[in-house]
């Protein structure tokens, strides 16, 4: 019996030292598990921002265009910054079978907001027939190609040039190319923003076109006049 005894109290000994480290060790972890939880929350608000401002990054690397015409899916499309007109023609499923690109640079690079318009062979040949018929600065034509090879349509009739200066609210994106500064980018911003905008009231308004600061007005603004 007394052997029993003092076998109970090394049990309740040994559990009882048992108790004490474990409450002992949970004390401790608890304290550490906190540490470690803010330092895994802070992480990953961390990683989480980062991934959004990838996100956004890539997002804002998008470009939309507008692709009309001779393709089999016309509309708007979004590609990838530094795209080329064949991309833009690849997004709208390709070309139909009457598509002309002969004249077109699909290797043009793309801005956002640029419209593409694909021709169909009959419309080239009406083109070249206009050209051979008709004085392009005296009437538009219908269609206008610009030296990056992309047909644009213009419905401005008027003549183009007053007293040798270009008359920006009816020069053709072609004749726009003939300015200083003024490539296939900026013509087209210029004639799209004539469309959105309307005709333009003084010469001064073209610095409203993106891409035509203070430094470019002083080079064109002895060219250019409206009316």
């Amino acid at each position: 019996m007394y052997e029993f005894h003092k076998k109970q109290k090394i049990i309740i000994a040994i559990i009882g030292t048992i108790i004490i480290i474990a409450f002992l060790y949970y004390i401790y972890a608890k304290g550490n598990d906190h540490i470690i939880s803010t330092e895994e929350i802070t992480e990953g608000n961390i990683l989480e921002n980062s991934n959004k401002i990838e996100a956004n990054k890539e997002k804002n690397n998008q470009i939309i265009i507008h692709v009309s015409g001779a393709v089999n899916k016309e509309g708007i499309v979004e590609l990838e910054e530094n795209s080329r007109i064949s991309d833009a023609i690849n997004k709208a499923q390709g070309l139909k079978e009457n598509a002309d690109t002969r004249n077109i640079n699909l290797a043009f690079k793309l801005e956002d907001g640029m419209k593409i318009y694909i021709p169909t062979v009959e419309e080239t040949a009406k083109q070249k027939e206009q050209i051979q018929n008709e004085n392009l600065t005296d009437e538009t034509s219908k269609y206008v190609t610009s030296s990056s090879g992309v047909v644009q349509e213009e419905e401005e009739k008027g003549q183009s040039r007053t007293n040798d200066k270009i008359n920006i609210n009816t020069a053709t994106q072609t004749e726009l190319e003939a300015l200083p500064g003024i490539g296939p980018s900026t013509s087209l911003k210029i004639v799209n923003y004539r469309k959105e905008n309307g005709k333009f009231t003084s010469i001064e308004e073209i610095k409203e076109v993106s891409g035509i600061g203070d430094a470019k007005y002083e080079n064109i603004k002895d060219l250019i006049c409206v009316e």
